[in-house]
C-alpha cells in the first residue's frame, strides 16, 4: 500500500510585530529546507525533507526574517474594487465609477485622449465590488476559452472543459484527464500573457512535463512566450493585489 504523504504542519511568526502563519511541507525528494511566501504574501511556507524536525523547520523561519520582512515590503498595496479605484484590464488602466440606477450591469468606456478608460457599475454600491469581480471572471473565462480553442486546433490536441478559479501559486493547470484550469486575474495582464498561458496549458494536453517538445511547441505557437514569462516574472505578484 503507498504511503500517504503527511498533511502540512502549521505554525506561527512573528515578523515586525505581526504574527504569520507558517506552513511547514514534508516533500520525499527535499534535500534541504526551502522558504517561500505565498503570492499574496499573507503565509510563509517552508519545504523541508521528511525526517527534518518541526522544530528546525520553525528555527529557519526565525533566521530567516531579515528576508522575509524584505519581501513583504516589496508587496504591492491592496487595491479594492471600490468607486475611485483604477484597476488594469487587459493591461490597460481603467477607472470604477458608480451610477445611481436599479438595473443595469456593468459597462465599459474607451478612453479618450489623455483620460482614463472607464467602467461603470450600476447597481446598490454595497454590491459594487462583488458586480465588477463577476464581470471579470466572465471577461477572462471567455478571453481564456478563445485562446485555448484556438491553441488546441493549432496543436492538434483536445480538452475537456475549462474553468477559472483564484489559485494561491498557479496561473494556470492541465490536468491528465484534459481538464484546464486558469487564474481568473489574467484579465488583468495584457492580453500576450494571457495568450501565452493559453498556450502554456495546452501544450500540456500534448506533452505533460517541461522537456525540449513541451518548449518547442509553444515556441511555435506562440513566438511571444518568453516575452510574457518575463512579465510575469516581473508584475505577476501585483494581480493579487486587485480586488483583496
Amino acid at each position: 500500500m503507498a504511503k500517504r504523504p503527511r498533511a502540512p504542519d502549521v505554525a506561527e511568526l512573528v515578523v515586525g510585530g505581526d504574527v504569520l502563519p507558517v506552513t511547514i511541507k514534508r516533500h520525499a525528494r527535499a534535500r534541504r529546507m526551502i522558504l517561500r511566501l505565498d503570492r499574496q504574501a499573507t503565509r510563509v511556507i517552508v519545504t523541508m525533507p521528511e525526517r527534518a524536525s518541526r522544530r528546525k523547520a520553525i528555527e529557519f523561519a526565525r533566521m530567516n526574517e531579515g528576508w522575509i520582512k524584505s519581501r513583504l515590503c516589496a508587496v504591492p498595496p491592496p487595491v479594492p474594487f471600490e468607486r475611485g479605484a483604477v484597476i488594469p484590464v487587459r493591461g490597460v488602466p481603467h477607472e470604477i465609477r458608480h451610477f445611481d440606477a436599479k438595473r443595469g450591469g456593468v459597462c465599459v468606456s474607451e478612453r479618450a485622449p489623455n483620460s482614463l478608460s472607464v467602467i461603470e457599475v450600476a447597481g446598490d454600491l454595497a454590491h459594487l465590488g462583488r458586480r465588477i469581480r463577476d464581470w471579470l471572471k466572465e471577461e477572462s473565462k471567455r478571453e481564456l476559452a478563445a485562446a485555448s480553442l484556438a491553441y488546441a486546433e493549432a496543436m492538434r490536441v483536445r480538452f475537456r472543459k475549462i474553468s477559472v478559479r483564484d489559485p494561491a501559486s498557479r496561473w494556470g493547470s492541465c490536468s491528465v484527464k484534459g481538464h484546464l484550469s486558469y487564474s481568473w486575474r489574467l484579465i488583468f495582464a495584457p492580453p500576450y500573457v494571457l495568450d501565452y498561458v493559453a498556450a502554456h496549458e495546452v501544450a500540456h494536453l500534448a506533452h505533460m512535463n517541461h522537456g525540449p517538445k513541451f518548449w518547442a511547441l509553444v515556441a511555435k505557437h506562440c513566438p511571444e512566450f518568453e516575452k510574457a514569462r518575463q512579465w510575469m516574472k516581473r508584475h505577476g505578484r501585483v494581480l493579487h493585489s486587485y480586488g483583496s
